[in-house]
């Protein structure tokens, strides 16, 4: 080809080709000189994160954190609590509150120092919670064994009554003197569904026992329990049971040569010879189960909201059972305790009978939790009246 060929065919190709390799050839002139000059990324900004600050959380005690009992079992569901959550919430609590107008200014107090959770953990805490929790609705409140709601308060119980029946399984057994002893705290409804409940476990064992009680109308006094388990040995029962949060049942029992039961916590420590078996609470599973919630922002209060957890919620149990109980009687217990938890067993199941010994609980009738709620009257078997202006 013709050096004229060549142009003819560089001019046909146009202005666009001479671009094209202009352009190649100042690309193999640069070389990596012209890829420094392509600015680097900037690094990206580490993200800022915000940890969320930890829910404040506070507990109202009736007792001291070492009564053995009561108070006792809600303060290791406390740690349980923290064990659970770590830094994500915060605990305190305040013992030896009374249920008193004073009971008011310790919740307004928990408030005040930002907690947004209170669990005030007895009966008499009810009127002063409602109260404190009127006036602050962006706190969230919890009141054991209490039946008045709002839409920031709500309430929670253990069904204590089916601890105090295993109790009475066992009672009914180790009797000699067919006479059995209860020493009761304050006369409510759960205090007299307990008493009722360990006769009707008494009963199902030994049909002849017959129970005898003794009130403190308290719910934390030693020398009060001392006194009262004393005469109840004195009037010939040879095994206790209790609705008060001390050990000093128990141990009246150990020095007397009788037997008796741990109540809320395990009392076995305290009066070795003297034990047979503690009925405990676990509180743990609902106070995990609550603050999870509040931290989901799932928790929902107002009419209606009321947990009862027994056997079946891991809430309730009969432990460290005593050699000297006989293996049947055992395994009666653990029957008892499987049908609980299945649901296939009913205390509350009639025929039942009142104290004055009308029909209370026609034959397979069973009485519902509404029912169980308002009973104010002994089954028969116990002695005695219940006494009037209880809280």
């Amino acid at each position: 080809m013709t050096m004229k060929s060549k142009r003819q065919l560089l001019k046909f190709a146009g202005g666009s080709t001479l671009a094209v390799l202009a352009a190649s050839v100042a690309l193999v002139g640069c070389g990596k000189k012209e890829e420094a000059a392509v600015p680097a990324a900037a690094p990206a900004s580490a993200a800022v994160v915000v940890k969320p600050e930890p829910l404040k959380i506070a507990f109202a005690y009736v007792g001291p954190v070492g009564d053995g009992g009561w108070t006792f079992a809600h303060d290791n569901a406390r740690k349980a609590v923290e064990q659970e959550f770590g830094d994500k919430v915060v605990t305190s609590f305040v013992e030896k509150v009374p249920e008193a107008a004073d009971a008011e200014r310790v919740f307004r107090d928990m408030v005040g120092q930002g907690n947004k959770l209170i669990f005030g953990t007895t009966f008499g805490y009810m009127e002063p919670m409602l109260k404190a929790a009127a006036d602050s609705k962006d706190v969230k409140f919890e009141h054991a064994t209490g039946y008045k709601q709002a839409d920031n308060l709500r309430t929670y119980d253990s069904r204590t009554y089916e601890g105090a029946y295993m109790a009475g399984v066992i009672a009914g057994k180790m009797t000699k003197s067919n006479t059995l002893g209860v020493v009761g705290s304050i006369p409510i409804p759960e205090v007299i569904r307990n008493i009722n409940s360990f006769t009707l476990g008494a009963q199902s064992m030994n049909p002849k026992v017959k129970v005898k009680v003794v009130w403190v109308n308290e719910w934390f006094n030693p020398p009060k329990e001392t006194e009262a388990a004393q005469s109840l040995i004195n009037g010939g029962a040879d095994v206790l049971m209790q609705n008060t949060d001390s050990s000093a049942v128990l141990q009246t029992a150990e020095k007397n040569g009788k037997y008796a039961f741990g109540w809320d916590s395990d009392m076995t420590a305290y009066g070795p010879k003297a034990h047979l078996g503690s009925a405990v609470i676990n509180w743990a599973p609902y106070y995990i189960a609550s603050v999870r919630e509040a931290l989901d922002g799932k928790w929902v209060a107002g009419a209606g909201k009321h947990a009862w957890w027994g056997v079946k919620e891991g809430a309730i149990d009969l432990v460290s059972i005593a050699e000297v109980v006989p293996a049947e009687t055992k395994a009666a217990v653990e029957k008892v305790k499987a049908g609980l938890k299945d649901g296939s067993f009913s205390i509350w199941k009639g025929p039942l009978l009142a104290q004055d010994g009308k029909e209370w609980l026609k034959k397979d009738e069973v009485a519902d939790d509404k029912v169980l709620s308002g009973i104010n009257f002994y089954v028969k078997g116990v002695e005695g009246k219940v006494p009037g202006g209880g809280k």
